[in-house]
Order: C-alpha cells, then structure tokens, then sequence
C-alpha cells in the first residue's frame, strides 16, 4: 500500500507544482495558457528552459522596447540588422527569422511565403513578456525551430478593473499611445489592447553622407522613412473552476511604411519603394482542461491573415508608379491550424507530453495593374507530431527529452509540380541544480530541422531564378553548455558556450540553362540548392550586480564566430562577431532613477553588389550611448526623458544604411 500512495503522492505534487507556476506567472499579469514551456513537474521560476531567456514587462519598458526587435537586441545572443526593405531581422546566434520562428501566445506568426517576419511592425505595449528560447526549444513548439523560438506572451488581468495609458514622442515627429484595460471575475476575465506608433522620419547622424550619383538625403533628416503602426489586441476568458480555463483571442495590425533609399558606393540597390498597407489579422482560442487527477489536455485553433502591397516609383518623388510583370506587387496570405497537447503525470517523476499539430498554408502573389497576369496560388499543409518527457531525476538533478517527426506537403503550386518532405528532430536537456539559490548548470543537445518556404522552393526572383520544387530541409545538431544563477551576493548571472553545425544549407547557387531564360544573353539562373555547410559557435555571459543601495549595473555580451564550411569564399553576413549591452542604473530617491545604456559591437560583414559581383564590406565597429530619467511623483505615474545616440554616431547595422543619429523622447504613463 505504501509503495502504491508514493507515485500518487508523486504525482499529485507534480500537479500542485503545476497550478503554483501557473499562479505566480498570473500574479505577473502573464497569460500562463499563452506559454509553452510551464512545467508542472518541476518548479522552475517562470517556466522557462535551460537556454531560455525571458523579459518581463518592465525589463522591455525600461530600455525604451517599443517594437519587438529593439526589445530583444539587449539579450545575449541576439542581434538586429535593419535592411534594406525598411524592416527589422532578428538573429540568434546567427540564425535569422526563418530558422527561429516567432510566435504569439504560443501560435505561430511568420509570414508563410517567406517565413519572415518584420520585427518592426509589432508593438509591446499590449505584451506581458517575451521569451526567446534557443538550441534547447521545446519541440512542442512546432516544426522550423530551427535555430530556436520568439514567444510573444500577452496580458492577463489580475484585478477586477486594471489597466495603463501610454502617450509619448521622439524626435523625427514620432508619436505613440496605447492604452490596456483588464477585468478579472470569478468565472471570466476580458483584456483589451489599442495602441499607435507613428513616425514621419527619424534625424540622420553627424558627418552622414549620400554617395549616389543623385543625393535623395541632403538635409537633417531621413527621406521616404514614414511608419505608421496600428494594433488592436482583445481576449476574452472562462475560468469555470481552478483548473480550466478557455480563452478566445483576436488581434488586428494596421501597417504603413515607406522605404528608405540606399545611400551607400554601390551602384546598384537604388529602390524607390513603398507598402500603402501591411496589415495582419489573427484570431485564436487556446483552452487547457484538466481531466482526473493526472492528466491536462491543452487545445490550440488558429486563423491568421497576412496582406500587404508593394509600389515602386520612378524617382524620388514618389510621383509616377511603375506598373510591369513585378509591380505593384501584392500578397493575401492565409494560416489555419490546431495543436493538441496532452499532458500526464501519472509516472511518479515524469511529466510526460504529446502534441498533434496541423498548419494549412495559403499564398496568393497577384499583380492588380496587369488583369492578365493571372494570381499565382501555393498552399502548403504541415503536420506534426511530438512527444517530451520532463524527468526528476533526485533532488538535484533534471533531464529533458523530446522527439518529433513534422512532414510539409505541397498542396498546391501554381504551374509547378507538387512534393513533400518530412524531418525528424530531437532535444536532450540536462540540469544540475548547485546547492540551491537557483544556481544550476546545464548541457543540452538537440538535432532541429527547419523545411524550405514558398519562395525558397518556387520563387522566381522577378525573372533572375529557377524553381526548385526538391529543395529538403535545413539541419542543425546543437551543443550547449551553460551555468545560470547567483554567482555571489548581490549577483545574477548566466554564461553559456553554444556550438551550432549546420548542413543541407539553402544557398543561391548559379546553373547552366537555355539562352535568354533569366535575362537577355544569359545562359544561367540563379537556383536554391541544399549546398552548404556552415558552422555557429561562440559565447553568451550575462550579468546583473547590485553594487549599493539604489545602485546596480547589468551586461550582456555575446561573442559569435560564423564560418561557411562548403566554399570560405562566400561568407556568412549580417551578424557581429562580439555584442555588447550594458546598462548602470541609479536611484537617488523614491520618486527619480537614472538609466545609461551603451550598446557596441564590432565584426559585422555585410553583402556588397560592385556592379560586376557580389563582395563583402566589413560595417565599422561602434559604440552608442544612451540616458534616461524617470520621475515617479506617485506610484501609479512615470515621467521619462531621455536620449538614444547620445554622441550622435553615424553607424550601419546594413551596408548604405544609416541609423538614427540623435534622437530625444519622452513617455508618460499611467496605471491604475
């Protein structure tokens, strides 16, 4: 009798675990069903992944994270790159947007004709944390966690009435606002989000310079870089009793930018463009529900919709459209999907998951100016199924292990022929906890697999490529060693060392083909092919010391070495070798506190088009400087003033690029 009450004892605790974590996130205003990697097995704070990296609400606000890209760049690991296309790329650990995928509330966001997604374009203001994980990613994320997972985690309201208004402006005539208002009842709870951020330009740097043949930025401030942002976030929930909890949730994006013109030595890469709309839509019910004493069942449905249209002009002017075979360009892009996910902890030390997913894919590339240019239709279905088992080992020891098995079919391919591929991926985490405090080390290996896109595998490149319907899956075999903890009194910190070998690369390659095929004269067309072979390694350190009363300063740095392993003739682009984020803090009083910020980074090469081929421009190192103040007379207000490129550097995250120079804002807020 003894020997059968202890697994059930086992397991009930496991249980009570489970609802504990799912209390504190609560108390945080986080909504816990928009997680993926809570445990109930183990009481790990936030729930969070050996390799995981989560910033809190007032982590994002404090380094002014209005977009999703600004907010994550100060995370070790992670870089930003501003291209070309007025957008924002993410990079972990060398990985870009396609190979880590991003997610909101655990449901998948990417754009499904290129998997890319523009950091830019989405807000924080409605977030109640963000969670990048790395090598280690659940697999119950989904497929294409290559390189690793972004989770855009939202609010959940906590009071009977709660909520914040947000008005602020910066230089370049950019404004903001945003309001959140939440009500939590007995059985229901509702959260709404508005928000806009607006921007007419931003300044250009001291001693900036346009090297075109005909200037387009001569004066203080940046042509063609106009953004307007719109966001509309709203969730209704059911609590019927302590272990259910269903939730309905719609989110509306209203996009518009323009694109700023390269101003760098390169002839080419002139591009007078810009988007009247970039719009998003997603709608969305999770619910988890608890059936006897050992086992949850977690149900994720989703419908996403993706619309945008491109314009091109003749000059810039912005005055005359061209109207061809490529522009204007426009895109109607469709998601559908469902995950289920079930839960059991009837085996006393395990926490044992099975999810099914299903994801149907729908792009619709057509040219409004040209009726007889008939709408080019791709729809792809991707399945998927994954299994992890959460292990306790003894009092200090923890292991995780998953597989899974994902498949992508081509459904439909406009003139092309149809396919399939599948991939297999795998993760294996070990945990040892140090002598309590939270201090624990850490190994994890993991095989992931990210499937090719739509435009990966069918893309013409406006007349330049040929299709390549046989295009297999990029893999990556992950290492990861790491400690995270309090390494002293006052200290909170975390080291890793990552090593990332990747093979079956997708790489443009040049092909022989029929004469006049890709261009007049030319007897070749550029193709993607599983080619190459690259390697990512490096080291990731963060830490936070409080060094007196009121006073603390914080760092993170990363240091990444990319190499090409098939032809060290091409090189890997658009990340830094090392990367710097540091931040000193101080409050000399209740009501004000002090911010400097200094983000550096050296190492970055980028891609350059002479005229005759493609070579490579290493970006000048630099290093930035920011201040802040912020006035709190009560408690439920806050005044912030403060400067970003306090030096007013001219530097480049891409090449004929320039960033903003100097730039001043202040933000207000309220909560009540």
């Amino acid at each position: 009798m003894q020997n059968l009450c202890k697994p059930v004892a086992q397991a009930a605790a496991a249980l009570v675990l489970g609802l504990t974590a799912a209390a504190a996130l609560a108390a945080d205003g986080v909504f816990e069903l928009g997680t993926v990697t809570v445990s109930g097995a183990r009481a790990v704070p936030g729930g969070e992944e050996a390799d995981e990296a989560r910033l809190t609400q007032q982590q994002i606000r404090q380094d002014k994270g209005d977009t999703v890209g600004q907010a994550v760049a100060v995370l070790p690991g992670v870089a930003l790159s501003r291209t070309g296309r007025n957008e924002d790329v993410v990079y972990v650990r060398g990985f870009d947007a396609r190979q880590v995928p991003v997610f909101v509330d655990g449901v998948p966001l990417y754009v499904p004709y290129d998997g890319y997604v523009d950091y830019a374009r989405f807000t924080t203001f409605d977030l109640a944390e963000i969670r990048v994980a790395k090598a280690g990613a659940s697999l119950l994320y989904g497929p294409n966690t290559l390189g690793g997972a972004i989770n855009l985690v939202t609010r959940k309201p906590t009071r009977a009435f709660e909520g914040d208004v947000r008005l602020g402006f910066a230089s370049g005539a950019e404004r903001q606002a945003a309001v959140n208002l939440g009500s939590k009842q007995d059985l229901w709870y509702a959260q709404l989000g508005l928000s806009a951020l607006d921007a007419d330009s931003f300044p250009l740097p001291g001693g900036f310079r346009d090297y075109k043949a005909k200037p387009t930025d001569t004066g203080s401030s940046r042509e063609n870089a106009y953004r307007n942002d719109r966001r509309l976030s709203l969730k209704l929930g059911l609590t019927p009793n302590a272990s259910d909890e269903y939730a309905l949730g719609y989110v509306r994006q209203e996009g518009e930018k323009g694109n700023p013109v390269y101003t760098g030595q390169s002839s080419s890469g002139v591009r007078y463009w810009q988007w009247p709309y970039w719009d998003k839509d997603s709608l969305y019910f999770i619910s988890s529900t608890r059936l006897g004493q050992n086992n949850v069942l977690k149900a994720r449905v989703f419908h996403d919709r993706y619309s945008n249209r491109l314009e091109a002009f003749a000059d810039a002017r912005y005055a005359k459209s061209l109207v061809n075979a490529n522009f204007p360009s426009v895109y109607d892009d469709s998601s559908i999907g469902a995950t289920l996910e079930w839960a059991n902890v009837a085996l006393a030390g395990h926490e044992l998951r099975l999810a099914l997913s299903y994801k149907e894919d729908k792009h619709q590339d057509s040219n409004p100016a040209d009726p007889k240019i008939a709408p080019k239709n791709y729809r792809d279905v991707t399945t998927s199924i994954a299994a992890e088992d959460q292990i306790t080992l003894g009092a200090d020891w923890r292991l995780r292990l998953g597989l899974s098995h994902d498949r992508r079919d081509a459904k439909e391919v406009y003139q092309w022929p149809t396919g399939a591929t599948s991939a297999t991926n795998g993760v294996a985490e070990l945990v040892r906890s140090l002598g309590g405090a939270g201090n624990e080390a850490y190994a994890v290996a993991a095989h992931k697999t990210r499937f090719p896109t739509i435009k990966d595998r069918y893309s013409a490149r406006m007349g330049a490529a040929l299709p390549n319907p046989d295009l297999k899956p990029e893999s990556a075999n992950h290492l990861e060693l790491g400690l995270r903890g309090t390494p002293w009194a006052g200290a909170s910190g975390q080291a890793a060392l990552f090593y990332s070998r990747i093979t079956d690369l997708m790489q443009s390659v040049y092909v022989a083909a029929p004469l006049n095929t890709c261009g007049q004269g030319s007897r070749q067309c550029a193709q993607m092919q599983n080619v190459g072979k690259a390697r990512h390694m490096g080291l990731e350190l963060a830490l936070q010391q409080q060094l007196a009363r009121g006073l603390s300063a914080s760092a993170a740095y990363t240091y990444l070495a990319r190499r090409n392993l098939s032809d060290e003739a091409v090189l890997l682009t658009d990340t830094p070798r090392q990367r710097l984020f540091a931040a000193l803090q101080w409050a000399p009083s209740d009501a004000w506190e002090l911010r400097a910020t200094l983000e550096a980074e050296q190492g970055r090469r980028v891609a350059f088009a002479n005229g005759k081929n493609n070579t490579w421009r290493d970006l000048a190192g630099f290093g930035v400087a920011g201040l802040k103040a912020t006035y709190r007379p009560r408690k439920d207000f806050a005044l912030d003033l403060g400067v970003h490129n306090l030096g007013d550097k001219w530097y480049e995250l891409a090449e004929g690029y320039p960033m903003p120079g100097r730039v001043w804002f202040v933000q207000g807020s309220y909560r009540f």
